[in-house]
């Protein structure tokens, strides 16, 4: 089967919550990372065949098909198709192996991965909120007659449990997150993949001004101590292990992942970044939820027939620092090549773009060390794990 490689990804800064990237609609937001990509590596939209976006809360600014609009809003050309998915918090990784299928079925020679989420606009949980009681809540009876229905953060805890994670180890976790990406951004790690946003600048009412803003730079990250995190409350229960400290954060952003067969990519003239050597879509416990990351990892370890220790870069979405905690446990992963340049609970998870966001830290940070492989993996909520691993295309 011929490859499929990824000639380039970018994303957004992430913005924090009711930040520099909140006014922007989401679909300028996603919209502006698409063409500048394109834009960068001299292509038109009209090379593009086929368009995959991941947004977990599709409704008001981020409902129909929130894909097609920011192409089309942004000077998309109209004869190419996009589609909106929802694999939860890995929607935009998963937008990542639709496209690799897509490309292996030879359905498109070309094909963009990407996400969206402006959590500012658009809450964490509004879609799980009815209008009216005629719409119906999203966990219907015959769920509950089948299944405990957990909330994340409980998962999160019961992780904690089962692979015998301290307080200790989730507060050490949450300022490791910290501090990495602080240092990432004080020595420039992010600057090639992250793609200038403007924005309207929101005055208090969050009405837009006449001020445009223009976001090259990360906003999240915290400083913070371990004696600070440690006089944090537990988000879920009592005598929990989790905190705001090692929680993901709110936050807003977008990112985009350019991907084609490589006879195409020889054709057009372009360089590949990385080869795709493997994706995965797996079910878990959807009680627990949040083990997705390690049936992914075996998966695709088993398909490439790589040792865990032959991997120099791993990105696991930080939902929860016992999340990545219990799957390096499990896996028996090198806590040195895990989110070297900190994670969603210093840098924000913004729901439907931090598939695409991982995809790119990975990409970037292989290219700024000379690593072969990068592995992503991501927890979804109902239970799911999303994953890809890649080659670095040496230069």
């Amino acid at each position: 089967m011929e490859d499929v490689v990824i000639i380039d990804a970018a994303r957004s800064a992430v913005g924090r919550k009711g930040g520099s990237i909140g006014g922007a609609h989401p679909a300028d937001m996603l919209g502006q990372v698409m063409m500048k990509l394109l834009a960068r590596n001299k292509l038109t939209s009209s090379d593009v065949e086929q368009v995959v976006g991941g947004c977990v809360n599709k409704l008001a600014s981020q409902g129909m098909n929130i894909t097609r609009t920011a192409w089309l809003a942004n000077g998309g050309a109209i004869e190419t198709p996009c589609i909106t998915i929802d694999s939860q918090c890995g929607s935009s990784q998963q937008s990542t192996t639709l496209a690799h299928n897509i490309i292996c079925s030879g359905a498109a020679d070309v094909v963009m991965a990407c996400g969206v989420e402006n959590m500012t606009r658009v809450p964490i949980g509004s879609d799980a909120i009815p209008a009216n009681k005629k719409m119906g809540k999203p966990i219907g009876r015959s769920y509950f007659e089948q299944r405990e229905f957990t909330s994340q953060f409980e998962a999160a805890e019961r992780l904690a449990e089962k692979y015998q994670l301290t307080r200790a180890d989730t507060d050490n976790f949450g300022l490791r997150s910290q501090t990495h990406a602080k240092a990432a951004i004080e020595n420039g790690h992010f600057d090639r993949q992250i793609i200038e946003i403007e924005a309207p600048e929101m005055d208090d009412d969050f009405e837009r001004t006449d001020t445009m803003l223009h976001v090259t730079k990360d906003e999240v990250p915290r400083d913070t101590s371990l004696e600070a995190l440690a006089g944090l409350k537990s988000v879920a229960r009592e005598d929990g292990v989790h905190t705001a400290g090692t929680s993901s954060q709110i936050a807003d952003g977008a990112a985009a992942v350019l991907m084609m067969r490589a006879s195409k990519a020889k054709e057009l003239g372009l360089t590949p970044m990385a080869v795709v050597r493997a994706s995965a879509l797996v079910g878990c416990d959807p009680v627990m939820m949040l083990e997705g990351p390690i049936p992914a990892t075996e998966k695709m370890l088993k398909q490439t027939g790589l040792d865990i220790a032959d991997i120099d870069v791993f990105e696991v979405n930080e939902a929860f620092a016992s999340v990545v905690l219990a799957w390096a446990k499990a896996v028996d992963a090198d806590m040195a090549k895990v989110n070297p340049n900190g994670g969603a609970i210093a840098l924000g998870h913004p729901l439907g773009a931090t598939g695409c966001i991982l995809v790119t830290k990975a990409l970037h940070e292989l290219e700024r060390t000379g690593g072969r492989y990068g592995l992503i993996s991501m927890c979804c909520g109902g239970g799911l794990g999303t994953g890809t691993l890649i080659e670095r295309v040496a230069s």
